[in-house]
């Protein structure tokens, strides 16, 4: 028996395009594939997707670093980030200073990166999606 692999799978209201050039961006994401909704081979009824939706992402995969997330536009439905943060582990704190400052552009800080008891560097961020971060710094031992 295989093990059960757990991944993120984010809604964004209409904003996937834009959020998946963000992260490549601010996070050198890698976009694996993207299908729209008219890319569909089943296609989608008005009772599933809004009017001008058939242009919006129906799914998408990308990678950063080597773990892939999943995206969409959703079919129109309000959704938002609540009750959980994407973490994003790195080396050093130059890696953690330029990472938080590209999610934050736009965003808002709700913990300005410094140092705690477990890390030299540790802050946290919402995006200007709305999707938590968690940017930590797990110094690697020589």
């Amino acid at each position: 028996m295989s093990k059960p692999v757990v991944q993120s799978y984010l809604f964004f209201n209409g904003n996937c395009e834009e959020a998946l050039e963000f992260y490549k961006t601010a996070l050198g994401a890698k976009v694996d594939m993207v299908m729209r909704f008219s890319d569909s081979p089943e296609p989608c009824t008005e009772m599933q997707l809004p009017p001008g939706h058939e242009n919006k992402i129906m799914h998408a995969s990308f990678h950063v670093g080597d773990t892939m997330i999943m995206a969409s536009d959703g079919c129109g439905e309000a959704q938002a980030f609540a009750g959980f943060s994407l973490s994003l582990a790195l080396g050093t704190e130059a890696e953690a200073d330029k990472y938080f400052n590209a999610l934050a552009e736009g965003g808002e800080v709700t913990m300005p990166l410094g140092k705690t008891f477990w890390s030299p560097r540790f802050g946290m961020l919402k995006d200007k999606f709305g999707m938590g971060w968690m940017i930590n710094v797990i110094p690697v031992e020589p």
